[in-house]
């Protein structure tokens, strides 16, 4: 079977300087183990490092992301967002079922579709990338894919709540509630950005986001910057 790696490349905006990464990384077992006289490797030794990969990126991403997120909000965080069904829906949104190279029996049972086959193979991809061009290029692929998830993920009560965090605040040193008012909203009703204005005691500030709940901790922990300054 041929595959047509230059398609693939433009759908990941990647062009190898050896493809033979990108080879190994669409090598199903199945596949692998129907031609036993070409001596091929499959994609697993490729899973393995691109979990890594993954793993590293990602924890760079929430860490810049916030830094008060403790290490076991991390970690949490970071197990919703690297999981096979997270990266089975990721590698569709590439087309990579169709660039896998699958034998016979796994083909023809849907193997394309899997959620186990399509996460294990964007993993080999990613390390197929890295082993490739390096942290940087891999780094710049996952962040694209990942930057908007980080907006929609139900963050940590304890690691994100700026909301409750300014509210106890001017609670208990001036019994005051802080107000949250919807400022603009932009964009198409499936990717929507609100801003949205915080007001309490004489600090006013604002904050953005993907969702509302976004955009008012986002604007609450501006608020906290502010009062902090003013002490």
């Amino acid at each position: 079977m041929t595959l047509d790696y230059q398609t693939f490349e433009n759908k990941i905006h990647y062009q190898f300087k050896d493809r033979k990464y990108l080879e190994e990384a669409l090598r199903h077992s199945s596949y692998v183990n129907e031609q036993p006289e070409e001596n091929l490797r499959d994609n697993e030794r490729l899973e393995f490092l691109g979990d890594a990969v993954l793993n590293l990126v990602i924890s760079h991403m929430l860490m810049a992301k916030d830094p008060s997120l403790n290490e076991g909000d991390l970690s949490q965080i970071r197990a919703g967002l690297v999981n096979e069904s997270r990266l089975a829906d990721l590698a569709r949104e590439i087309d990579l079922g169709t660039f896998i190279l699958l034998g016979k029996g796994e083909d023809q049972t849907n193997g394309r579709d899997k959620n186990s086959i399509l996460a294990d193979a964007f993993e080999a991809v990613m390390a197929a990338i890295y082993l490739d061009g390096g942290f940087r290029q891999v780094f710049q692929i996952l962040e694209f894919h990942f930057n908007s998830l980080l907006d929609h993920i139900d963050w940590p009560q304890t690691a994100f709540d700026y909301k409750s965090r300014l509210q106890e605040l001017v609670q208990t040193s001036h019994k005051a509630i802080p107000r949250y008012t919807v400022i603009e909203e932009s964009g198409p009703d499936h990717n929507k950005t609100f801003r949205i204005k915080v007001k309490v005691l004489d600090i006013e500030a604002e904050g953005q986001g993907k969702s509302k709940k976004m955009a008012e901790q986002d604007a609450a922990k501006n608020g906290l910057a502010v009062l902090t300054d003013s002490k």
